[in-house]
């Protein structure tokens, strides 16, 4: 179990630092959300604390760390997919050389926690 628990964390830095990313290109306007920058703060804090509250969990090696890493690997697979989809039909946002990285890298590192995660449950 430990070695999801630093896969998970390592995974939520990524996601967290993406996140970040996602303030810099106002991600609101890709994706045609309400609100602007109050409505992406006001998402983030039970995104952020969902994340914070899964790497308990995990750390407990509870059942429901289980699912919250689940969870929160499949949120990283789904940015990769879909900011790819966004760079190739042409928007400039997540372009830049770590933008990039933090989206590769989430993406390796999701699939890696989901295969410890799977294989862990099947234990």
């Amino acid at each position: 179990m430990n070695a999801l628990f630093w896969v998970y964390l390592v995974n939520s830095v990524l996601i967290i630092n993406h996140e970040i990313d996602s303030a810099y290109w106002k991600e609101w306007n890709l994706f045609r959300l309400p609100g602007g920058i109050s409505g992406f703060l006001i998402v983030h804090f039970p995104l952020l604390f969902i994340i914070l509250y899964g790497l308990i969990e995990v750390y407990r090696q509870t059942a429901a760390g289980f699912f919250f890493s689940l969870i929160l690997s499949a949120g990283g697979i789904f940015a990769f997919a879909i900011h790819t989809y966004f760079i190739r039909k042409g928007h400039p946002e997540f372009t830049g050389p770590l933008s990039r990285f933090i989206l590769v890298a989430t993406m390796i590192a999701s699939m890696a926690q989901m295969a410890v995660t799977v294989y862990l449950m099947s234990l």
